[in-house]
């Protein structure tokens, strides 16, 4: 399974992303990940997971307020994306594998305490992992996410994405993004978007994500997705939703996780003007209902 690495010159100078890079071998073969850690050591962990085609720059906007609010924020790319290594060929991805990679991620880091914010990918990751390790986690923020089981028909909008993720020759990551948020985007930022991804053998993991969403009751994922769906029927600590209204596909999947979450009750959940990637169009806003939480939940 040969893997690259993006070229560190790729990402000079990148509008709105000042922060310092830091890396973690995350198994025996030294595969890298890369993520952001900004802010005080003994702040609350704020770890925000970010979704597909994106990768941890589409946190520039979230990140210093929550600094300036005393968390320690941790934004990891997913392997695959961003800074940290790819491999090349699709089928070298799987849920599982993204599981694994991040759980070893947060072990290593012995993150505790966490305020988990995810959206897209991240919440299928994150709300899956935290299920499972909950110890780890005091607190779950979700923007335009949600949980698959294989259980639920998923619309045409997903299945049409789905393909042409796999099959189109044409896959630019940058304007993706730009699709997805209501808010305009630069030319320099959409061409930040593209930087970790100079070629096709560097998107496989992008198109890879797209597939391995569990939409039938027999895929690999489902059984163990389900089971972290129960686990978090009966998640008490706090559970916020934070979406963006926008979004043609999940804008509304909040109804679910707030009806089916014991935590999500009595919370100042949101539905914000915003596209699927709520964190370009919304991200002081929800830097600041993290905070909160954070504030009333301590």
């Amino acid at each position: 399974m040969p893997t690259i690495r993006t070229p560190h010159t790729r990402f000079a100078a990148l509008p709105g992303y000042p922060f310092a890079p830091n890396y973690l071998d995350i198994d025996e073969h030294g595969l890298r990940m890369h993520y952001v850690d900004e802010g005080p050591r003994d702040g609350q962990i704020v770890l925000l997971l970010h979704g597909e085609p994106s990768w941890s720059y589409l946190y520039r906007k979230m990140i210093p307020p929550l600094v300036a609010a005393g968390h320690r924020v941790i934004a990891p790319d997913l392997i695959g994306f961003g800074k940290s290594d790819k491999y090349t060929a699709i089928d070298d991805y799987s849920y599982q594998r993204h599981v694994d990679w991040l759980v070893a991620f947060i072990e290593r880091l012995d993150l505790r305490g966490i305020t988990l914010f995810c959206q897209d990918w991240g919440s299928l990751l994150g709300l899956r992992i935290a299920a499972e390790h909950e110890v780890r986690f005091a607190r779950i923020v979700v923007g335009n996410g949600i949980l698959p089981t294989g259980d639920t028909s998923v619309p045409i909008a997903f299945k049409l994405w789905r393909a042409f993720a796999l099959h189109s020759p044409w896959f630019p990551i940058g304007r993706i993004v730009a699709t997805g948020s209501k808010t305009r985007l630069t030319a320099a930022e959409i061409a930040a978007y593209d930087a970790p991804f100079p070629g096709n053998a560097y998107k496989a993991g992008t198109r890879a994500f797209p597939r391995l969403v569990p939409t039938e009751s027999d895929d690999p994922a489902a059984p163990a997705n389900r089971l972290a769906w129960g686990k978090l029927g009966q998640w008490t600590k706090p559970f916020l939703c934070v979406f963006g209204r926008n979004d043609p596909i999940l804008g509304h999947a909040d109804k679910a996780l707030i009806a089916h979450i014991p935590g999500a009750q009595g919370q100042p959940h949101q539905r914000l003007p915003g596209g699927h990637f709520i964190q370009e169009d919304q991200g002081p806003a929800l830097a600041a209902a993290i905070t909160d939480l954070v504030r009333r939940h301590p």
